[in-house]
This record gives structure tokens, sequence and C-alpha cells, in this order.
């Protein structure tokens, strides 16, 4: 015969093992089925744990209870010396190594062109073509501000104005323009 029951009074064959509790671990108890279930049904790792102790066990599963450390502990300063020792050394096409060395400063990416809704949207809205997202929304929120038939005392005659702008706004909006 096997192991028996380690419930207190059980004499049954303890084919199932159950922990037998924190800072015990890989140590187990033996029991029969209904023990182990019984057993199971009350065990509790953390009991006798503070809360702040469960977060701090909870926290350090992350990572499987071993150390870390943050990323980039060297700091900018070491990143800058490490493309400064390649810059010169490898053909450096896309400035992965701070550039090949130059001082002078990336070329502006270029604006590009209106096509002729979006043309036609900066008209409605007195824009130039190359004006920034702050700046149309600027001119959208003082064209709806001074179109509204709220801000006329009711007068109707603005309304049609004041579609176009809001219609001009949503084009350029998705566009991509602000």
């Amino acid at each position: 015969m096997g192991r028996t029951c380690a419930w207190r009074g059980c004499h049954e064959q303890a084919d199932y093992r159950a922990p037998k509790g924190r800072g015990k671990e890989g140590q187990f108890h033996w029991f029969c089925l209904d023990h182990v279930r019984e057993y199971n049904k009350s065990y509790n790792y953390f009991d006798g744990m503070t809360d702040d102790d469960v977060i701090a066990y909870q926290r350090d599963s992350i990572t499987g209870h071993r150390p870390t450390s943050p990323i980039g502990v060297r700091g900018k300063k070491s990143e800058r010396a490490t493309r400064a020792a390649w810059s010169g050394m490898v053909d450096d096409p896309f400035m992965v190594f701070g550039g090949g060395g130059t001082s002078e400063p990336p070329p502006e990416p270029e604006r590009r062109r209106p096509k002729g809704p979006e043309r036609d949207a900066f008209e409605v809205m007195g824009l130039e073509h190359d004006a920034s997202k702050e700046a149309i929304k600027s001119r959208y929120k003082t064209l709806v501000k001074r179109h509204h038939p709220d801000a006329n005392q009711g007068d109707r005659s603005s309304e049609e104005r004041l579609r176009s702008v809001i219609n001009a706004y949503n084009v350029l909006r998705r566009a991509g323009y602000c």
C-alpha cells in the first residue's frame, strides 16, 4: 500500500498532493480525494499577509519575482556618445547613427498641395494653403461665431454662409489639415 491520507483520522490511500503553504514551496501534504478537495476550498496562500504585501507580491509576479532595471538606465548622454562613436564608421543613409556627423539641420518636410475640394475649402475659410492647424481652427471658430443666427439676433441671412464654413472645415478635417 502507498501513502496514507495526512488528514487526522483518515486511513485511506493518499493519491493527491496539496501545497503546505507560503515559505514551504516544494513541500506537500498528501490527501485522499475527499480531503484534498476540502483542503483546497480553505487554502489561501496570502493568509496572514497585509494588503500592501499582497499588492507587492502581485507586482513582483509580473517579472517572475526577478529583479529588473529601468530601460535606458544610462540616459541620453550615453546615447549621444554612441551615436558619435558610430558616425563616420558606416554608411548611414537613414541617419540611424546621428546623420554622419554633419551639423546641418534636417530638411523641412514638404507641404502638400491642396486638391480641388481642399483648395475651395481654404478659400471659403479665407486662409492661405499653408495655414497651420491652429490657424484653421481659430478661423473656423471666429467664422462660426460671426455667422451663427444666435449671434445675429435670429437673423437667418448668413445661415447659408455658416453651412459653407462648417462644410469647408469638415473637408479640411477629413483631409488631415486640422
